[in-house]
């Protein structure tokens, strides 16, 4: 039987060459039903438990997804950068939101009604086979998300979010430096406080695995953190 030692495959890379498709050359299309929006820092996209009708690409900036439990405890299950898709749950069934979308800086995101996507989805085979490819890479993301938490401790798993989050392995887009997240938000994402981020976060300085200048800067050497057992 395998071992359970998700460290040395969390960090796994998948290329997003496959997963972007070319958004202004959809808004050229003639014919196509969508719609540009700009959401200002901490503004709200979507709502949880608001109806599901459209399917959005983010074109600029960073989202915060989160879900808020009826006890009112809230957890951030995933913050998104340029050329991710997200409220794809309606496309299978969802008549709601299941979580909340939240601008973490000022973001230009492409919005495409339910119907239309459908639409697009079976007529532009390209997009289908990269929108097929990005929900997969999402799935399997998910996936070492849940082991991440089951088998991690939170300092291994607060270093992984931090590579992910610096796009490490990446090579499609520069990586390295981080948009700001809080560490409250990090400790949400990991599940712990936001003083243990804290701890761990002076910890990661004073080894030099990170960096603060004017931005918060991801050195490769906190990837030993993740592998160390």
């Amino acid at each position: 039987m395998q071992s359970a030692n998700p460290g040395n495959r969390n960090i796994k890379t998948i290329s997003r060459k496959n997963t972007v498709f070319d958004a202004q050359a959809f808004l050229d299309s003639a014919g196509v039903l969508r719609k540009l929006k700009v959401f200002k820092r901490m503004e709200v996209a979507y709502s949880q438990g608001e109806t599901a009708e459209s399917v959005m690409y983010l074109q600029e900036g960073g989202v915060k997804l989160s879900v808020v439990s009826e006890a009112g405890k809230e957890a951030v299950i995933a913050i998104l950068s340029p050329g991710d898709f997200f409220g794809e749950g309606c496309l299978a069934g969802q008549p709601i939101r299941m979580g909340t979308a939240t601008a973490i800086t000022p973001v230009t995101v492409l919005i495409i009604a339910k119907k239309e996507m459908f639409k697009v989805l079976h007529e532009q085979h390209a997009l289908s086979d990269r929108f097929i490819s990005f929900m997969l890479a999402r799935n399997i993301r998910i996936e070492e998300d849940l082991i991440d938490q089951l088998f991690n401790s939170s300092e291994k798993r607060l270093a992984r979010t931090l590579l992910l989050l610096a796009r490490y392995g990446k090579d499609d887009k520069p990586h390295g430096s981080l948009t700001k997240v809080s560490q409250e938000t990090l400790a949400k994402m990991i599940g712990t406080t936001r003083s243990r981020v804290n701890f761990f976060m002076n910890k990661f300085r004073k080894l030099g695995f990170i960096e603060y200048n004017g931005k918060l800067q991801i050195n490769t050497s906190l990837l030993s953190v993740v592998l160390h057992d």
